[in-house]
């Protein structure tokens, strides 16, 4: 089992440093495109929403942003320093009165992208698993 963590100051530019860390993880585990694409607008959106919401931008605050692999699973845990939230009372996006909002997707976003979605810590904390066909050995 492999861990690897990164942490990252609330700002939203370093979105770029998690899409390095998830390109690195694409090259060191041989992912397929599907579950790169998956894992890539996932993953960022979770991290995004943690500088955003959970943060509120504040550079003094930071997102930690972990992976663990085992047995062909990719665990993510996107966890900020925020005050939390309840996953319970979001607004649905596809109801017809939020169709047009302009925001509002990344939870169900990261539901649907992958294959468990748990929203922890009183809400600071998200976790996204992706299951992969097969994963290379690690190096």
């Amino acid at each position: 089992m492999t861990v690897l963590k990164i942490t990252i100051p609330s700002q939203t530019e370093n979105i770029r440093i998690v899409e390095s860390f998830i390109d690195n993880a694409r090259d060191r585990y041989s992912l397929s495109d599907d579950i790169y694409g998956n894992i890539m607008v996932a993953v960022t959106e979770a991290v995004n929403n943690a500088i955003i919401h959970g943060n509120k931008c504040d550079k003094d605050k930071n997102v930690l942003l972990s992976l663990q692999v085992d047995n062909n699973t990719l665990h993510f845990v996107v966890r900020d320093e925020g005050s939390g939230f309840d996953p319970d009372k979001l607004p649905d996006p596809t109801a017809p009165e939020n169709l047009l909002n302009p925001g509002g997707r990344g939870i169900f976003l990261m539901k649907h992208l992958s294959d468990r979605f748990i929203v922890a810590a009183g809400g600071k904390e998200m976790r996204l698993t992706f299951a992969a066909q097969t994963l290379s050995s690690l190096s």
